[in-house]
């Protein structure tokens, strides 16, 4: 009796033990998955130009943000997104309009001068404020939010080239974090209510 009772426990140490390895092994392969903390975070600040000098991300901190990249020469894309974001911002009261700062950032700094940038962006809100910089000062950014674009040739057109780039309204809160993407063609209403949420972080 007393040699099967030992057996027994030794059935049930080896039980255990198993369970203690399998347990630890379990462990180490959650470690090395990588988790949302660990995932590159999009956005951060930066600094172009604007008609009337460096404008920095920074600068609006205490401000949210709604942003676009694109270009001036934009067939349809651009207008599309900006002029909801205009609509959108007009649903608003004034003063939540004035804790919105909209900012609209060329991929075409061949073409899009900032003063030519400055006209475009107003046409869409008053208060828009058009960016630009070198390819060298534009390519980070568009890098850091996850962006894109590319020139495409047109040489049967006098405008020489289209730019094919990434479409996305990009929200940004108070404190210059990156909280929302949304389409360029998202319904007014559902980014009037995005917007009104963003200044609720």
């Amino acid at each position: 009796m007393l040699t099967k009772l030992n057996s027994l426990e030794r059935l049930a140490l080896a039980l255990f033990v198993s369970l203690l390895l399998l347990s630890y092994a379990l462990y180490l392969y959650q470690q090395s998955q990588p988790t949302q903390n660990q995932r590159p975070q999009l956005g951060g600040n930066f600094t172009l130009s604007s008609v009337n000098g460096p404008v920095s991300l920074s600068d609006f901190n205490g401000q949210a943000v709604v942003m676009m990249f694109g270009y001036a020469s934009c067939p349809d894309v651009c207008p599309t997104g900006l002029a909801n974001v205009g609509a959108a911002l007009g649903r608003l009261t004034q003063a939540q309009q004035a804790q919105l700062q909209p900012l609209f950032i060329s991929v075409d700094p061949d073409r899009d001068t900032p003063e030519r940038l400055d006209q475009y962006s107003r046409y869409f809100y008053p208060t828009m404020i058009g960016l630009t910089g070198s390819k060298a000062e534009v390519d980070p950014v568009v890098a850091a939010y996850g962006g894109f674009y590319q020139k495409v040739p047109m040489p049967d057109s006098q405008m020489g080239y289209s730019v094919d780039h990434s479409s996305r309204i990009y929200l940004i809160s108070r404190n210059g974090q990156l909280s929302q993407l949304l389409f360029h063609n998202s319904a007014v209403t559902e980014l009037a209510t995005a917007l009104e949420k963003l200044l609720q972080e």
